[in-house]
């Protein structure tokens, strides 16, 4: 009876996981040209915000256990000057973007997430629950052919 049961869920778990269109998959891009970046495909950014889904966050900085954070996604403007990047994190002030490091060189772009818990929130409690967030960074010089890397990944 038991393996009946967990054959029966099984089965029920395995179809439910068919590839539902998300914004790194690149079968469902809304536009021709695909940005291919370490690990990570990308379109161009044509959402009026950035990252449609994503809460738009700004680096706060000043933060306690900072540490590196990698992305989802990178969405490069129309006119390659600015680069919006899309991750999962958690709630405020537990979880807040301290900074991000940009890194150009003629070949690739490097892109680096901090976040930590804010240095005010002593003894905070926060809801465990994931949130999509995105921030925008500009560039010296338009992307170009260039790559795009995620600087938290080894």
């Amino acid at each position: 009876m038991m393996t009946a049961i967990l054959t029966t869920g099984t089965v029920l778990l395995a179809a439910g996981c068919g590839d539902a269109p998300t914004a790194t998959n690149p079968g469902q891009a809304a536009s021709s040209a695909i940005v291919r970046t370490s690990g990570v495909t990308t379109t161009p950014d044509s959402s009026p915000t950035g990252a449609t889904g994503a809460k738009p966050t700004r680096p706060k900085g000043h933060t306690v256990g900072t540490h590196k954070v990698r992305w989802e996604s990178a969405k490069p403007s129309k006119d390659g000057r600015r680069i919006t990047v899309v991750w999962w994190s958690g709630v405020e002030p537990c979880h807040t973007l301290d900074r991000v490091k940009v890194r150009e060189t003629s070949r690739r772009v490097t892109i680096t997430l901090y976040e930590g818990q804010a240095a005010k929130a002593r003894d905070v409690a926060c809801i465990e629950i994931a949130l999509k967030k995105s921030t925008t960074v500009k560039l010296k010089a338009p992307l170009g052919a260039r790559e795009i890397v995620d600087g938290a990944r080894p």
